[in-house]
């Protein structure tokens, strides 16, 4: 049962990255919104999530396997989440204290590392700080913060939920009780 469960639980969370990502696609390429740096970086982590919460529901893995999925879907929903809430600041922040005359980003994957550009990408450039779209009076990083930071309850939630039946439950299929001197 604890299998089927876990299994649903990552189609479910596929499905939801999917249809987030179809929603940033549609964005871009239907209605015309040119995404930042920031943007893509939430894009990149969501894609990660995506493919790793898929894998997941077609593996059906055991004990371990949830637990190193859920650890890596964590991992990616985090830098989502901390990536979205750098440009939920970014726009609340006036527009004249970032950098005005930054690199275009062709240039920046040319030029420098990829640490340097993730660096440069979060000190904040006009085009992260721009709110050109909203729904419900909430901008696309702030839904995009709370899709994050939805996944991550859920990434935190079901792993303590595999470490608390490891510790109800040993993997050699013992007893996790003591027998008693007596027995």
């Amino acid at each position: 049962m604890s299998l089927a469960c876990s299994r649903s639980l990552f189609f479910m969370a596929f499905i939801a990255g999917a249809l987030a990502l179809g929603v940033s696609y549609y964005l871009e390429y239907a209605v015309g919104l040119k995404p930042c740096g920031l943007c893509l970086l939430q894009r990149f982590c969501l894609a990660l999530l995506t493919g790793i919460c898929l894998v997941a529901s077609v593996h059906g893995p055991g004990r371990f396997g949830s637990f190193l999925y859920w650890m890596l879907g964590l991992f990616c929903s985090l830098a989502g989440t901390v990536t979205a809430w750098r440009q939920v600041l970014l726009q609340s922040d006036p527009t004249h204290q970032l950098l005005a005359c930054s690199p275009n980003l062709s240039v920046q994957y040319e030029d420098m590392p990829w640490f340097c550009q993730v660096t440069q990408m979060f000190k904040g450039e006009v085009e992260c700080a721009e709110i050109s779209w909203t729904l419900f009076d909430l901008s696309i990083p702030e839904w995009s913060l709370l899709f994050f930071m939805a996944m991550t309850i859920l990434g935190i939630y079901q792993l303590l939920r595999v470490v608390w039946k490891a510790c109800l439950r040993p993997l050699s299929g013992g007893s996790s009780h003591r027998a008693l001197a007596g027995d």
